[in-house]
């Protein structure tokens, strides 16, 4: 099949890069034909954020929302933010500290669930004419005869797990456009292949990553007060590990509570999943969910490197927006918006060239020059030092950041870089603490695995593994991983797809790394996280992974 832009990802940067070509083409009186394709197996499936929403992107592409029922009912009535010194206190911020950085103020915003923002803007893309194919996963990148990006190859179904076809199989079509825009989402698969295959972060960082553990509570209404935002940081974390939590409630009664872990942390023993289970018996979010329900559980991994890790944005035949190229303001702990802002420049730079030179496999250069100079890098580059202040532990952290964001606003001559990649920061196992973690009280605190059934998730089971020992490190889970950190991987992922177990085979004691893949929620960590990042995290068959109803 064949489209003039072809954009791969539904969420918020892949669906408004679809709304602005069909509105650039339309105030052109031309016509385009754009097709969002999404592996999640309806658009919102794989979406999952905090998810305090900044409106200005919204409102630069769809004035109207709020006329046109746009699922943004619960504004930010009050925000705070604590420094948590143990599991017993809780210390607040200077009110008038919050208000004099502006990254820190949540006027105007709302709480919302993501996943229903994206349903209601694949409607908007509908109604222009927008094909949307959900339950398609793109697996590899088409190239044409000049090398330039001509498409994506959609994954092959019905093939089993010894990889032989069933009767249910069928071959992966490829679905070719002229331009191409990558808007997968935090690490993503064709992303990460394309920006080795085109050499797209030559003289930039490493991405650094923070992994997003999420809960939505159904709480009691005298506990709820809608609009409350509140952030902490500290406790359960070291002074060394950059996190925080979030609780934000939303109308009706609902809590998004989640916890943010920094994947640079050190101690190979650290449990980002158990550090939340832990933040929650801390006296004032006990009171808080008290006599409420868990009735979502979810993960997922977000950009933390800021400007200094923003690749080449565009390539022969294609570019990529939103979080695929990591746009993402950490002080803000936000980026919907700018996905959103990034995916309407692709959409709108897209567009133009085809009505300029309807020809395939050009490079739209003016897409990066559209990003940087609009209000996306000026944002990134005032707090582009603000995250990477924090390897000197969290109160040199705070400090650097509070005098950046307050003071300088980015002015500084400097520009803090890294070389190391989050799984370089690992420490061996020898040279570190075990971590002792409560049991699950199975009121406030769950058992990983019932929690995973809160998910959602469903692969089918007679498939290859999507998650993939690399070849050339077949030999790193054990020799490395095992002998030398402890095997992080079975306390890394929240959702216990890694383990290492007794190999019956050897009959020798020996261990082997067995994947459980029929347990991923697609969050990516194992690809940051590994040493020596041995996963090749791969898509399975379309419409397979978690199914988040409203997070």
């Amino acid at each position: 099949m064949e489209f003039d832009v072809l954009i791969v990802g539904g969420g918020p940067a892949g669906l408004a890069a679809a709304i602005r070509a069909k509105q650039v083409a339309a105030e052109a009186g031309e016509e385009l034909n754009v097709c969002v394709v999404e592996k999640g197996a309806e658009i919102g499936a794989h979406i999952l954020s905090g998810n305090v929403f900044e409106t200005k992107a919204l409102s630069e592409l769809i004035p109207d929302w709020k006329e046109r029922g746009a699922p943004l009912t619960t504004p930010v009535t009050s925000d705070s933010f604590y420094w948590l010194p143990n599991g017993q206190h809780a210390v607040p911020a200077p009110g008038f500290l919050v208000h004099l950085a502006p990254e820190l103020r949540q006027e105007g915003n709302y709480v919302i669930s993501l996943g229903q923002l994206c349903q209601w803007l694949a409607e908007q893309a509908e109604e222009l004419g927008v094909e949307i194919y959900a339950g398609f996963a793109a697996d590899v990148p088409v190239y044409d005869a000049e090398g330039a990006l001509a498409g994506v190859q959609l994954r092959d179904v019905g093939i089993a797990r010894d990889g032989k076809a069933k009767d249910s199989f069928e071959a992966g079509m490829q679905l070719l456009g002229k331009q191409t825009i990558l808007a997968e989402g935090c690490r993503g698969s064709l992303s990460e292949q394309l920006m080795t295959h085109f050499n797209l972060r030559e003289g930039v960082a490493p991405q650094h990553y923070g992994l997003g553990v999420k809960e939505v509570w159904e709480i009691k209404p005298e506990n709820h007060v809608a609009g409350t935002v509140v952030h902490t940081v500290g406790w359960p974390l070291d002074i060394m590990s950059y996190g925080g939590s979030f609780i934000y409630h939303m109308e009706p009664n609902l809590v998004h509570i989640g916890l943010v872990v920094g994947l640079d942390y050190s101690n190979p023993y650290l449990s980002p999943y158990q550090e939340f289970q832990r933040f929650k018996q801390h006296p004032r979010v006990k009171a808080l969910l008290e006599g409420g329900t868990c009735i979502s559980y979810g993960a997922r991994c977000l950009n933390e490197g800021g400007l200094q890790a923003i690749p080449k944005l565009t390539f022969p035949g294609g570019m990529m927006a939103g979080c695929s190229a990591g746009f993402l303001n950490v002080p803000k702990i936000k980026g919907s918006h700018l996905a959103m802002k990034t995916g309407m420049l692709a959409g709108a730079a897209a567009a133009q060239a085809l009505l300029d030179t309807p020809q395939t496999g050009i490079e739209v250069s003016k897409y990066e020059d559209d990003v940087k100079s609009s209000w996306v890098w000026k944002e990134l580059d005032t707090v582009r030092n603000f995250k990477p202040a924090w390897h000197a532990g969290m109160f040199p952290g705070l400090g650097y950041g509070a005098a950046t964001l307050m003071l300088s606003r980015g002015k500084e001559p400097w520009t803090f870089r890294w070389s190391k990649k989050d799984s370089e920061y690992t420490k061996p196992a020898a040279s570190c603490k075990k971590i002792d973690y409560p049991k699950p009280d199975g009121v406030y605190s769950f058992d990983l695995l019932e929690n995973l059934a809160r998910s959602g998730v469903n692969h089918e089971h007679d498939q290859p593994a999507h998650l993939k020992v690399k070849e050339e490190k077949k030999d790193v889970p054990l020799e490395v991983s095992l002998s030398q950190f402890d095997g992080p991987e079975g306390r890394f992922c929240p959702a216990k797809v890694y383990e290492f177990v007794a190999d019956e085979n050897a009959g020798d004691g020996s261990m082997r790394l067995q994947i459980n893949a029929q347990n991923c929620v697609h969050c990516k960590c194992c690809s940051i996280k590994t040493p020596q990042e041995y996963i090749n995290w791969t898509v399975p068959e379309g419409g397979g992974g978690p199914q988040y109803p409203a997070m």
